[in-house]
Order: C-alpha cells, then sequence, then structure tokens
C-alpha cells in the first residue's frame, strides 16, 4: 500500500537535531538535502527571490520536498548578513555553485567558517574545486565520459547513458551525504568544522572501484559488451518478450544458473561460462523469451531463485507486490514518489513536505531561525527577502 503525504510534519529521523542551510541549486544538491531532510534533519533551502530555472511547476519539483524554502538576494549586503545569521546557528551548509561565486558574494567557507568555526561546508560541483576543468561546465554524461564509466555502459556499438545516476546522484549526492556525515562525526571530537569538496568526477569514478580491480586481475575486458555484467554474458541482460515486454537475467552463480535454464526449458550446449558459445546460448534464449509475454515468464520464475523479474515500468513499479508490501513509494499531489531510505528501527525517515515554492516560507522560516518579527518585517520591505504569494 502506498503512504501519502499531507503537510510538513515534525521531524523523528536521526538526524533529528542537526541544523542545514541549503542554497538552492539544481539535481544532485537538492536531492542530498531532501535525504537530510527526510532522515530528519532541519533544512531550510534558501533561494533567490522569483527562483532559478524552472523545468516544471514547483508543486512537482520532487527534490524540493521535505524542507521549507525561503528568498533571500544574496546580492544585497542585508541578503548576505541573513545568511550568515542562518549560518551561525548552522551545522551545515551545502552548496553546488561553480567554484569561487560563495567568495565572490562574501559567503565562502572563510566568510561562513569565522561566523561558525563548527560549520560543515559541504560543497558539490562536477568537477571538484580545482583542476584544470574545475570551471568548465558539465553534466552527468561528461563526468561518467571522463572516468571511463560510460565507457563500459552500453552495448558494442555506442556507449549509452544511465539517465543522470551514475554521476550527478550516485557519485554526487551519495558521496556529498557521506561527507556531511562522516565531517559531523568527526567534528564530535574534535570541535571543529571543515569543508567537504564532493565532485561527482570523484564518486562517479569510486562507483567503478570493483570494475578497476576486475581489470586489473585480468578478468575484465576495457570493451563494452564483452564481460560478466555488461551485457557481455548471456546471463547477465534483458530479453524482449512476445508482447513487447522485457525480462532482467541475473543468473550468475551456478546454482541460480540452473534454475534459470530449468525454467527456459532449453538446452544450452557446454557450460555456463563457455564464452565460445555464448552466441549461441545468446540466441537461445532470446527466442525462448521471445515465445511468451512478460507476465507468462514472471508466472514461471516466480518463486524461484533463478533471477529472472520482469522489467518494469516507472508507472508499474509502485504496484508491484514487494515494493507495495514495503512501502517503498509514497503517494503525492504529484503521484507516486519513492520513500525514504534507509530504514530505522526507532527514529524512522520520512516525507515531511511537499515541495516548496521559492520564498513559500521565507517569514516561518526565519522567525524559526531566530530572527524577530521586526526584522523579518524590515528585512521584507528593503528587499533582502521576499514572501511569495500563495498560490490560488
Amino acid at each position: 500500500m502506498i503512504g501519502t503525504v499531507a503537510g510538513m510534519t515534525q521531524a523523528r529521523g536521526p538526524l533529528t537535531g542537526v541544523r542545514v542551510v541549503e542554497l538552492s541549486g539544481l539535481g544532485p544538491g537538492p536531492y542530498a538535502c531532501m535525504l537530510l531532510a527526510e532522515l530528519g534533519a532541519d533544512v531550510v533551502r534558501v533561494d533567490r527571490p522569483g527562483g532559478g530555472a524552472k523545468l516544471f511547476p514547483p508543486e512537482k519539483e520532487a527534490l524540493h520536498r521535505s524542507r521549507p524554502c525561503a528568498a533571500v538576494d544574496l546580492k544585497s549586503a542585508a541578503g548576505r548578513d541573513v545568511l550568515l545569521r542562518l549560518v551561525e546557528q548552522a551545522d551545515v551548509l551545502v552548496e553546488g555553485l561553480r567554484p569561487g561565486v560563495t567568495e565572490r558574494l562574501g559567503i565562502g567557507p572563510d566568510d561562513c567558517l569565522a561566523r561558525n568555526p563548527r560549520l560543515v561546508y559541504a560543497r558539490m560541483t562536477g568537477w571538484g574545486q580545482d583542476g584544470p576543468l574545475a570551471d568548465r561546465a558539465g553534466h552527468d554524461i561528461n563526468y561518467l565520459g571522463l572516468t571511463g564509466a560510460l565507457h563500459a555502459i552500453g552495448p558494442a556499438e555506442k556507449p549509452l547513458p544511465p539517465l543522470n545516476i551514475g554521476a550527478d546522484f550516485g557519485g554526487g549526492s551519495m558521496f556529498l551525504v557521506v561527507g556531511v556525515l562522516a565531517a559531523l562525526l568527526e567534528r564530535a571530537a574534535s570541535g571543529r568544522g571543515q569543508v567537504v569538496d564532493a565532485a561527482m568526477v570523484d564518486g562517479a569514478s569510486s562507483l567503478i572501484t570493483m570494475v578497476h580491480g576486475m581489470l586489473g586481475a585480468g578478468l575484465w575486458r576495457d570493451r563494452r559488451a564483452s564481460n560478466l555484467l555488461d551485457g557481455g554474458a548471456p546471463f547477465y541482460d534483458t530479453y524482449a518478450c512476445a508482447d513487447g515486454g522485457f525480462m532482467a537475467v541475473g543468473a550468475l552463480e551456478p546454482q541460480f544458473y540452473a534454475q534459470f535454464v530449468a525454467g527456459l526449458e532449453v538446452d544450452l550446449p557446454g557450460h555456463q561460462h563457455d564464452v565460445a558459445r555464448w552466441p549461441e546460448h545468446r540466441r537461445l534464449i532470446a527466442e525462448a523469451f521471445a515465445a511468451r509475454t512478460r507476465d507468462e515468464w514472471t508466472a514461471v520464475f516466480e518463486g524461484t531463485d533463478a533471477c529472472v523479474t520482469p522489467v518494469l515500468g516507472l508507472t508499474e513499479a509502485p504496484r508491484h507486490p514487494h515494493l507495495a508490501a514495503r512501502g517503498t513509494y509514497v503517494e503525492t499531489a504529484a503521484g507516486p514518489q519513492p520513500a525514504p531510505a534507509p530504514r530505522f528501527s526507532r527514529t524512522p525517515a520520512a516525507v515531511r513536505s511537499a515541495p516548496r515554492a521559492p520564498g513559500q516560507d521565507t517569514v516561518e522560516a526565519l522567525r524559526a531561525w531566530g530572527f524577530s518579527a521586526d526584522e523579518v518585517t524590515a528585512l521584507l520591505t528593503s528587499g533582502a527577502v521576499v514572501q511569495a504569494e500563495e498560490a490560488e
């Protein structure tokens, strides 16, 4: 059953008590801050008045859920002072601007750590804070391309980008969160904050450590669709069914492979790792799958350890019995969305609110972070901060 998200809920997760200031951005930074918020951190997203680039309506921006948003003009002296006052009370600041931008605004690491020496200043970039490409633009596909990860993904004919989950969210957001948590843990002993430089190119490189190990051991060829995990092996691939659906096969271990072959009811000559026969095996497997629908094959392998599962669409996944039983998705105004992960026995994470528009919570957020009513009124009058009008 899909859970339901209502208004902002009280934090109860393992990071309850941790306060985070987020400088609004795109992609990896917001996702990392969403994770921190749903783990219980008190996160305030600081956006520019009117917001930045809008790819879709604010209420459908899933990465902006679970935390309030204040609109602050960081180009004004009064706006910068607002940000630095928030920093004084924060444990963490997260920013994803190009190297040097926050320094030019007067809210760089030195400025913020001078106001709060215990602050963890977390920086999210594609290329890192230094190096020949540090000032260059880029996207997930570029970072994966430079690390060798993209070279290893896709059919023999060409590399294919794995959406933007490899560098942006896997190599970026996740490593930023790890860095923040590690720095907070170290601070408990030292009493001092520090700067976390989370670069997507570094994280994406780290994610393929195992492949580098296999390459060094002579167990991986630096060529796509030629190896155990890249679609080269016929028992680790996807196959089309009679109805146009697909099945995913991951029968790596011999005991799982045996169950796969038994369910398929096809005689595959030679043995599992007879590479010379892989093309023949692939042809026979493909012919077998093409004879039945995806649902028919799902029923064949149901309850087995053959490691064969249907490839579900994004709209199908929330309805799968296993994901529904675990509450892996929650129902939101924008439709089903993934629930927080991982899970905790005593301090559960939770989606705390729907996405908030830029400046929708300016007054409430500043008051919650210690600004008086008179101060907020003066800031609104000066234009240093902006309270967005509620949509009708």
